[in-house]
């Protein structure tokens, strides 16, 4: 079974049963879905993302039955881009009911479609259903519904909020319990305790049926919807690994010809299953070169905050995949023909935006090589530097390298190989851990808190980056981010997104700022606060970063708020005088200051 036939008999099954088909909506939400509220999001997640004013209570134009195809993007999982299953661009497969029909009806149709219309055999038929906590009892409901259909009770799962609950999109909003449907791959090996959710590569996860009952509020709290509502996602791509027999996403008709494309041109093989490395770039390319095509063609370009800067890291990760793996002389830009040509009948906007797209493609990966080849000449000073005793460069100079200019650990490693050097590989892939885990705690330097150790003149220099990154803002414009940060007792090192050099009167404008408010003595002061709350009131989060539950905030009087895990002085009159030392690239969009404090 192609895409075009899992498509079609989808939307056939379900328009059978009085749903009416409504067509894909742009990746970038509409304004009126990001009004409806919940907290605004970058891209169409999901099928049920453009109805959820209807989920809500909106009446639908075409009524309470509705299915769709829909073109949806996450970059949650990006870092798992390159295994089985996980994909950033995919088509999402979903059927709703707008208080039409419930459990009873949702879970029979999963059932027959799977059954009758895909054939697949009930006994590779696995589900998961919510277990209960303290906000919702457990689905009991489903349960008896899955058993009446012939599935044994040892094959239907009970698990957590953390599995089997959908929602809401933003902090607030609707959601409740689902089920999940799971196919067995019965020629996986696994252990005995395998099962479905473990991520163990003995279950495919193809279909989800949300029932939302629930609405949750601001104070964290569940109510009960006045309009229950139904909900369900089929994965296009995992559905069709396990129609045509594969065990991975990219070995289906929808990914195939991108492998192809670059068993040719650019990577020249597919040593699947041989090589980890090399068959994991396939993957990431043709991922990230395919949701990339897609998002230039609902009209975003590349740029350094938010769509745009999803857009570039996408564009990036694979053209660094290129640069490590592939010919130098191909280009990624091969790919975007090939993506265009397997989705034109299903997304014409592709066909007409294509030169659109090919040119953006190919003026991103021109600016990325240029990034990268400041990265390689900052490498050749370190390696210069050290020729003498023929050193290994250390942990923190080849995660310096990464942060600064987005050079690989891998191709760090590849470049002084070329020259006869080694690195400290060990150390450098621990800094890396650390910094995604204190990015994902809600921290805001990129290591140890950006400080190279925890004296008083770095703490000061901490303090002094939440003033500087502000008064960016107030000079430069809102789209600002920090990038990263060192701080040592002698300077501090700031890197920010912006284009062009600044001008001397930007510095001096800057300098003068962040002196006034040191001259102002204002407090500085923490408070751990939930994620929802911190955003409410402005606090300046590292872009694209998942955060937990609730996040530390500091508050530099009523100036400055930022997630940040610490340490600061206690008030910015001890900082003393701020200077800015220096101003320079540091790779494309990016730039970096140098300054001082005391």
């Amino acid at each position: 079974m192609t895409a075009k036939d899992l498509r079609e008999k989808f939307l056939t099954f379900f328009a059978r049963l009085g749903h009416k088909v409504i067509p894909s909506t742009s990746l970038v939400p509409k304004e009126e879905v990001e009004l409806a509220g919940t907290r605004p999001v970058l891209f169409t997640t999901a099928g049920m993302h453009p109805l959820i004013p209807y989920l809500l209570g909106k009446k639908h134009p075409l009524g309470e039955r509705l299915a769709s195809v829909q073109k949806s993007l996450r970059t949650d999982d990006i870092d798992e881009v390159g295994d089985a299953w996980h994909n950033t661009f995919f088509e999402m497969l979903g059927n709703w009911s707008l208080g039409s029909y419930w459990k009873e009806e949702a879970i029979t149709w999963s059932f027959e479609f799977l059954t009758k219309e895909l054939q697949i055999k009930k006994d590779r038929l696995w589900v998961t259903i919510f277990e209960g906590d303290k906000d919702a009892p457990p689905d009991e409901e489903s349960q008896e519904i899955w058993q009446k259909l012939g599935i044994p009770k040892d094959r239907i799962v009970p698990l957590t909020k953390k599995d089997n609950w959908w929602g809401p999109v933003g902090e607030t909003g609707p959601c409740g319990p689902d089920t999940e449907m799971f196919v067995e791959m019965v020629d996986k090996p696994h252990g005995p305790s395998c099962r479905p959710g473990d991520n163990c590569g003995r279950f495919a996860e193809v279909w989800n049926d949300v029932f939302m009952e629930y609405g949750k509020l601001e104070d964290g709290s569940f109510v009960p919807l006045k309009q229950k509502n139904v909900d369900t996602g089929m994965g296009l791509e995992r559905t069709l690994a396990v129609l045509q027999k594969k065990d991975n996403v990219f070995e289906t008709d929808v990914f195939w010809p991108l492998i192809k494309i670059l068993q040719d041109k650019i990577l020249k093989k597919y040593p699947y299953g041989k090589e980890a490395k090399i068959d994991r770039s396939f993957r990431i390319m043709a991922d990230h070169i395919r949701a990339a095509v897609f998002v230039i063609g609902d009209g975003v370009e590349p740029s350094n905050k938010d769509r745009g800067y999803i857009l570039r890291r996408l564009l990036r990760r694979a053209i660094l995949q290129k640069i490590l793996w592939g010919e130098k002389e191909a280009p990624t830009s091969l790919l975007a023909p090939v993506v265009v040509e397997t989705f034109k009948d299903q997304y014409p906007e592709l066909m007409a935006n294509q030169k659109r797209i090919q040119k953006v493609i190919e003026d991103e990966e021109k600016k990325t090589e240029k990034a990268i080849h400041a990265g390689v000449k900052e490498f050749r000073e370190i390696i210069g530097h050290k020729r003498a005793s023929f050193q290994p460069l250390s942990g923190q100079q080849v995660f310096d390298l990464y942060q600064s200019y987005g050079l690989p650990i891998e191709l760090t490693k590849e470049l002084a190989k070329e020259l006869g050097r080694a690195i400290d590989e060990r150390n450098a892939l621990k800094l890396l851990a650390k910094h995604k885990e204190l990015s994902r705690i809600g921290a805001q330097e990129k290591f140890s808190g950006g400080l190279a150790d925890k004296s008083k003149k770095t703490i000061k220099g901490h303090t002094a980056t939440h003033l500087l990154h502000q008064a960016l803002h107030e000079v430069l414009g809102s789209h600002v981010y920090q990038t990263g940060s060192n701080i040592t007792a002698e300077r501090i090192r700031f890197d920010f997104s912006h284009e062009g050099k600044l001008t001397g009167e930007q510095i001096r404008k800057i300098e003068k700022i962040v002196n006034q408010r040191i001259g102002e003595n204002l407090p500085v002061k923490s408070e751990v606060l939930p994620l929802g709350k911190a955003r409410q009131i402005g606090a300046v989060g590292l872009f694209g970063e998942k955060y937990g539950e609730k996040v530390s905030v500091y508050f530099i009087g009523d100036y400055s708020k930022e997630f940040c895990g610490g340490p600061h002085v206690h008030s910015t009159g001890e900082l003393g005088k701020f200077k800015i030392l220096k101003e320079e690239s540091a790779g494309s969009g990016l730039r970096r200051i140098y300054a001082q404090v005391g």
